[in-house]
């Protein structure tokens, strides 16, 4: 106890000796009249500089400093920003040190900033700042995301994030264009967009988020805000020669109740508006609503591998209404209406071989088209999306008319044909949710009506040793009408367990249609006959299919598994009195689909997935009576419907380094499908036949691809890469003869968006492929193309408003047979921004080297056409742009 009050006391005795040795310095720090200065540093220095002590003053501008009894050469010193600095040397303890500070102008050192982009990561948003990315002549949005790494831009318009198409473009989270967007990359000033988004398992549904399966990719543009309060747009117009105008209207709004982007635009320079019009997503392929395209056309010609603007001779004007009301945040009300008239002229000649063991099937054709399409759609959707709820209904409306006018040689023998083709559908989808505590129940229905009339004329009568009995006659009239119902209902229930989910769905569809046909020729009397009473048809057809399916989902922080077993049974009865056809079928088929997602880090995930499927074959496989289907094909059928069974495998690694800007992805497929029937084609010189034969086959098909993007901070450049493999091994019965092919594609692809300069920009893109097609019969012929394709544009910034753009693309082809194919194509377009009046003024030539012939090779399994068009050559245009 001694020994404790001993070391008390002696810690008492130094801690009163240490207080008695400290002094207090103290004072207050003033500007000049008078007003304390709060959180003010203030600084005890020594002879040299050293700080010995510092703190800051309080909100009264006073401090307080501890020192000892050597004063000797200290000096006290208070800074703050906006004030000099001031000092005072110590000469006494015993007294105050007020600091009064004189206001000072802040100079900064100058601040070099370097052009670095930003990339932010939000869980699974991927946020790219448009500044960042843009340039001083970049007009619109579309022009800033084919800099940004990671995403693509397809010539057509058409989206990708890191080699996956996406699924939905957004505004502000809204969805005015479904997947219609084309329009918005085009129009959309990128001056408007503040952030661009990138959205990985996008899921529109609220309800459906928590334990969120969905793999589709979204992309949403977040408004700046001055672009919510304001209708902005450009007028555009446009004069050139020879003969050519072009005009444009744009006008947007992007508040928060209100939406719209609406345009009418007209043009004859080559481009097609109805691009605009592109649905990047097969709505009908969701629907199982399975209807055979167009049975007539005006023959094969294809289009050349150029851009439109490079190859299409039209007159072309469009409408385009896109409306969005939002009533509060759950419910919207949306428009979409438009209507395109076309009008095309095209011109081609084409030579083509079809390589058969022993013999070479040649075709030389000639073309003169005059082609007319329009389209009018009208969408009326309504949406209200709530976290207990969901309506969705879409009511659309389609008229398509179609004309052809052409003249035709096909090896020497000349036609005139025509060709009308009338389409229009109808059709409501409706889909209901509610959530009831861990329960969610779902109601959906879709009901559609369509038809598609077509009448192919031809003037005179060809092929008259199989249609009119070797006698020459005046011509051909091939009438078709294709009336369809198709409605398709379920409900649905699924239970929530933490982070397992179970849906089961019960329901069906049926599918009704007619086709009915007629071929009849003309004498060189007038008189009209059929052909044959094998060439008419009056087919009915009744497809029938109810269907259960079960489905289960485990969605955990790294793994995801989902598991769908579908049941179905499915039924078919198709008749034609006429051909003495009555049949039925029945099936019940079993179609399990398993996927999985491991997140193997938390930007990288790999997939796999597997799956088996049964399909059924169409109306357009069994019915009997033959279609002249174009000036040179006769179609027929002489099988039971076709079934499909397929073997299907994926697999995928994504992976990325948002920070780094570094995207890379690789996928691979494979499927196996066995078919229980298959086409056989009698081909002649002058004319192709083709039916359908019962006969078992195969159809084996792998791909392979890999993409990369990166962006180079030091070059201030957007890099990307890819390489694709695809193999297709399939039967063709050819001449009565059964040949095994094999088809191969390699493509290799890559390119730079780069900003060289402060004023410069350049971007290059290059894609090569290699495509070869051979049989394993001994004596058949291997035909084998490579082409590679080119494209490269440089702009440049004077004078801080003028703009001078060089684009050029070049076009290599060979095949081993066929000489060398080399095209270079050059457009000049030079821009003034009129700042004060916001008006754009420019000038362009198109295709400077005034090519107005192309050629191009098109390879098939074991044909190669080689085709001959003619093109636009130079165009001159003069346009003003008003943006308002």
């Amino acid at each position: 106890m001694k020994k404790q009050y001993i070391l008390a006391l002696l810690f008492l005795l130094f801690a009163n000796v240490s207080a008695f040795a400290q002094k207090q310095l103290k004072g207050k720090v003033k500007d000049s009249k008078g007003a304390p200065i709060v959180s003010a540093n203030v600084n005890l220095k020594d002879k040299d500089g050293n700080i010995i002590s510092f703190t800051r003053t309080d909100s009264k501008g006073e401090y307080s400093l501890s020192l000892g009894d050597e004063t000797k050469d200290l000096s006290i010193e208070a800074t703050i920003i906006g004030y000099e600095k001031k000092a005072v040397a110590i000469s006494s303890l015993n007294q105050s040190y007020d600091l009064v500070l004189q206001d000072s102008e802040i100079n900064l050192k100058p601040v070099v900033v370097k052009n670095r982009p930003s990339l932010t990561s939000n869980g699974d948003t991927l946020n790219y700042k448009t500044s960042d990315f843009a340039d001083k002549q970049d007009r619109s949005i579309g022009d800033v995301l084919k800099k940004m790494p990671g995403i693509e831009v397809a010539e057509n318009g058409k989206i990708s994030y890191n080699g996956k198409s996406i699924s939905n473009f957004y505004f502000d989270g809204d969805n005015l264009l479904d997947d219609k967007y084309g329009v918005a990359t085009k129009s959309v000033p990128h001056g408007a967009v503040d952030k661009v988004q990138v959205i990985e398992k996008d899921q529109p549904i609220k309800m459906l988020r928590k334990n969120n399966m969905s793999d589709d990719v979204a992309l949403n543009l977040v408004m700046k805000d001055e672009a919510r309060l304001k209708i902005m747009g450009d007028i555009k117009a446009g004069l050139g020669t020879p003969d050519r105008f072009d005009g444009n209207i744009n006008a947007m709004m992007f508040k928060k109740n209100i939406k719209f982007l609406n345009n009418i635009k007209g043009n004859n320079i080559g481009i097609d508006p109805g691009i605009d019009l592109t649905s990047f997503n097969d709505f009908f392929k969701r629907q199982e609503n399975d209807k055979p395209g167009n049975f007539l056309s005006a023959g094969a010609a294809g289009v050349p591998t150029l851009p439109q603007n490079r190859s299409l001779f039209n007159k072309a004007g469009l409408i385009n209404l896109n409306n969005l009301f939002k009533f509060n945040q759950d419910l919207q009300l949306k428009a979409n209406v438009s209507y395109l008239y076309d009008q095309r002229n095209q011109q081609y000649n084409k030579f083509s071989e079809t390589y058969l063991p022993g013999q070479t099937i040649r075709y030389t054709e000639l073309q003169n088209n005059s082609i007319n399409p329009q389209k009018l759609h009208a969408q009326l959707n309504l949406n209200s999306n709530a976290e207990t709820h969901y309506l969705n209904n879409t009511f659309i409306a389609d008229y398509n008319p179609f004309k052809t006018n052409s003249e035709v040689f096909i090896n020497g023998i000349g036609a005139n044909q025509s060709l009308s083709q009338r389409m229009y559908d109808i059709s409501n989808e409706f889909n209901y949710r509610r959530k009831l505590k861990s329960t969610m129940v779902n109601f959906y229905s879709y009901v559609d009506r369509s038809s598609q009339p077509e009448t192919l004329n031809i003037r005179p009568g060809l092929n008259e040793n199989i249609l009119n009995n070797n006698t020459p006659y005046a011509g051909l009239n091939q009438y078709i009408s294709f009336p369809t119902w198709f409605t398709n209902n379920y409900f649905s229930f699924a239970l929530v367990n933490g982070k397992f989910t179970q849906t089961y769905k019960a329901g069906f569809n049926w599918q009704n249609q007619k086709l009915g046909s007629e071929l009849y020729r003309i004498q060189n009397d007038q008189t009209t006959e059929l052909v044959s009473a094998d060439m008419t048809n009056d087919l009915d057809w009744t497809k029938f299919r109810t269907y259960a399916e079960a489905n289960y989902e485990y969605a955990g922080d790294k793994l995801k598994v989902g598991l769908s077993v579908p049941l179905s049974y499915n039924k078919i009865d198709y008749n034609d009195a006429s051909h003495s056809l009555d049949k039925s079928l029945e099936k019940l088929f079993i179609n399990p689909v398993f996927n999985i997602k491991y997140q193997t880090g938390i930007e990288n995930y790999v997939t796999a997935n597997y799956g088996f499927k049964n399909d059924l074959g169409g109306l357009d496989e069994v019915y009997r009576g033959t279609i002249l289907k174009n000036y040179r094909s006769l179609f027929a059928n002489d099988a039971p419907i076709s079934e499909k069974k397929t073997h299907f495998a994926g697999a995928g690694f994504n992976f990325r380094k948002a920070m780094q800007m570094f995207f890379f992805s690789i996928n691979a497929g494979y499927s196996n499908t066995t078919l229980n029937t298959i086409s056989s084609y009698t081909l002649t010189n002058s004319i192709q036949q083709r039916i359908v034969l019962p006969l078992s086959n195969q159809l084996k098909s792998f791909s392979l691809s890999a993409n990369s993007s990166k962006y180079l901070f030091s070059w201030r450049s957007t890099i990307n890469g890819g390489v694709s493999f695809s193999q297709t091994k399939l039967d063709q019965l050819l001449n009565n003869e059964l040949l095994p092919f094999t088809s191969e594609t390699m493509n290799y692809k890559a390119g730079i968006e780069s900003k060289l300069t402060s004023f410069m920009t350049w971007s290059y893109n290059a894609n090569y492929s290699v495509n070869t097609s051979k049989s394993s019969k001994a004596d058949a012929i291997t035909t084998k193309y490579q082409q590679l394709r080119q494209q490269s544009a440089l702009t440049t910034t004077m004078f801080k408003s003028l703009f001078v753009n060089l684009t050029a693309e070049h076009i290599f082809t060979h095949q081993a047979s066929q000489p060398d194919l080399k095209y270079i194509f050059a457009d000049l377009n030079v821009r003034y921004r009129f700042v004060k009046i916001k008006t754009d003024l420019e000038f362009g030539l198109t295709n400077l080297a005034n090519v107005k012939k192309f050629e191009a090779i098109n390879l098939s399994v074991n044909s190669l056409t080689s085709g001959t068009y003619y093109i636009p050559g130079r165009v001159a245009m003069l346009k003003a742009t008003f943006n308002f």
